[in-house]
């Protein structure tokens, strides 16, 4: 079971060890989507480990001398930005949440940084595009709520029943335009993840065409 998550030589006994503890941890409907094993220059026997599902990330370290292992686990939701540093050996990946605490991990390889942070931004525009959505309804909400005191009679007896009017048809609501500070925002991210090798040129020069064609 868990050699798909050894495709990009994760040390086969921690990745082990972390997927027979996600097994008790995963939620319903919760899926693991990969995970990636620190490799420390000189000793790595108990190397730490972050994890991602569909639904959150986790992060392993080793205790009472390798002999169990703890965790730090965070939603989606709660993740506004993710992070990667790609140095000599290795890279370090960090997370950032609402809250403003930040948790890495260093010694990563540079392949297995690099997929928890394409699939971490995936995450990230994807939870900052719902959040954006509720303050828009909420705001709407807000803006549409009128109160008004219509006066009681004291019956209603012999009184024919009013007709009801016809429903008004409702017209669909016109696509939001793009702005230009957003598509801006889309064709840094785009650029950024084009630099650091996460996509190709075909797929950079695609999605380019496809934000530029949105205003």
């Amino acid at each position: 079971m868990i050699e798909q998550f050894l495709k990009d030589q994760q040390e086969p006994k921690a990745v082990e060890k972390v997927y027979s503890r996600l097994n008790d941890l995963l939620n319903s409907g919760e899926e693991i989507i990969y995970i990636a094993v620190q490799k420390k220059p000189l000793v790595n026997i108990t190397p730490d480990c972050v994890a991602i599902t569909n639904k959150r990330i986790f992060f392993f370290t080793a205790a009472n001398f390798g002999l169990s292992i703890k965790f730090m686990d965070f939603v989606w939701k709660d993740v506004v930005e993710v992070k990667i540093k790609e140095e000599l050996l290795g890279a370090v990946f960090s997370i950032k949440t609402l809250n403003g605490a930040e948790t890495s991990v260093d010694f990563l390889p540079k392949v297995q940084a690099r997929k928890l942070y394409q699939y971490g931004q995936e995450r990230e525009q994807a939870e900052r595009e719902e959040r954006r959505q509720r303050d828009l309804e909420e705001k709407r909400a807000a803006s549409g709520t009128i109160h008004t005191d219509l006066p009681r009679f004291a019956s209603t007896q012999n009184q024919p029943e009013p007709i009801a009017a016809p429903k008004p048809v409702e017209t669909p609501k016109p696509a939001e335009e793009v702005k230009p500070d957003e598509l801006t925002a889309k064709l840094k991210k785009l650029k950024m993840l084009f630099d650091n090798g996460l996509i190709t040129q075909e797929e950079y020069n695609q999605k380019k065409l496809e934000l530029l064609s949105e205003l």
